[in-house]
């Protein structure tokens, strides 16, 4: 099948390998150095899910019309890839892999003739250097069910490659990856991987109060979390109500999931590349949906601050200096 992923960083380049190992004709996107190493000597994929390298089409646009599309650029990112593509994704399954909310319905309104699934990586995927990408830790890939067949579609291709899981509830479903993705601002700022801020107890606390935060966001404004990476909304509601000594078992307990390979996370990964980072879809997600409803996030609003200091100073933060400006809007 003629596969196109626009944006083949660590995710995109991830599905990318795969679906050529599967024997799928893989056209990829993606710039600078990233996209001549690829078209010099392919994408080198290694890891978790064994080593293959993949030799495939590769340009900074769409040249060919596929059957279907992985769309994986960075959320601020996706919008104009799929105006970039045109009428090449008209009337195809559009597959939107991404974080934080609101995806589908930019790409929707992006090109309102493709059929747009949202979709939800939860593996870990780290770029290593440009061409060369490594799955750090396995896990499924959770996709929007809708009623053109995208789903169905995308579904049978991915699953001959990666556990995958298909969820009527896809918005419920984000609103717990957002709470997951709470792992991401604090390695950005401070230069650590997930592993290290989690064993830290102050920066854990941090990191546990701005799930808690995002939580209560989500109950204010009506959410029902969808069931992903064991979490379901009764425990979830739990969790905000437990005192800190059982939440911050939450972390811990993602960071125990984690391989013993030093995870940056997602938003880290950009800044060490030089790259505008996504922490506006993320955490700054959840300030937005609670201005809306009248609240505050006060922790959240503290950590976007935090991560758009790194990316224009260019300089981490020591773990005290964390805990000293984010640890005093932490709701207790």
């Amino acid at each position: 099948m003629k596969v196109a992923v626009i944006g083949a960083g660590a995710v995109g380049g991830t599905i990318a390998a795969l679906l050529d190992r599967a024997g799928h004709d893989v056209e990829v996107t993606a710039r600078g150095e990233h996209l001549e190493a690829i078209a010099e000597r392919g994408i080198r994929l290694t890891g978790a899910w064994g080593e293959h390298t993949a030799h495939v089409t590769a340009s900074e646009s769409l040249r060919a019309r596929p059957e279907i599309a992985f769309v994986t650029t960075k959320a601020h990112d996706a919008d104009a890839a799929v105006r970039a593509a045109g009428d090449l994704l008209d009337g195809i399954p559009v597959v939107i892999v991404q974080n934080g909310l609101g995806g589908v319905s930019g790409a929707t309104n992006a090109n309102p003739r493709a059929h747009v699934v949202g979709a939800l990586a939860l593996f870990a995927a780290s770029y290593l250097s440009p061409g060369d990408i490594a799955v750090t830790a396995t896990g499924s890939l959770y996709l929007g069910q809708d009623s053109a067949g995208a789903s169905d579609v995308a579904g049978r291709m991915l699953g001959e490659v990666l556990p995958v899981v298909v969820t009527r509830d896809f918005a419920g479903a984000l609103w717990t990856k957002l709470v997951v993705n709470q792992i991401n601002a604090l390695p950005a700022i401070t230069g650590m991987s997930a592993q290290t801020v989690i064993a830290d107890r102050a920066l854990r606390r941090i990191m546990t109060d701005g799930m808690r935060e995002t939580v209560r966001v989500a109950l204010a404004t009506g959410v029902w979390f969808a069931p992903l990476q064991g979490l379901t909304h009764r425990i979830l509601v739990a969790f905000v109500r437990a005192p800190f000594a059982i939440a911050q078992l939450l972390p811990l307990l993602f960071a125990r999931r984690m391989s013993t390979v030093p995870n940056p996370g997602s938003t880290l990964q950009s800044i060490r590349r030089g790259q505008r980072t996504e922490v506006d879809y993320l955490n700054g997600a959840v300030v937005e949906a609670a201005r809306a409803a009248g609240r505050a996030a006060p922790v959240n609003a503290s950590l976007v601050a935090l991560v758009h200091e790194v990316e224009a100073s260019g300089r981490f933060l020591t773990p005290a200096e964390v805990h000293a400006r984010a640890g005093r809007s932490r709701r207790l």
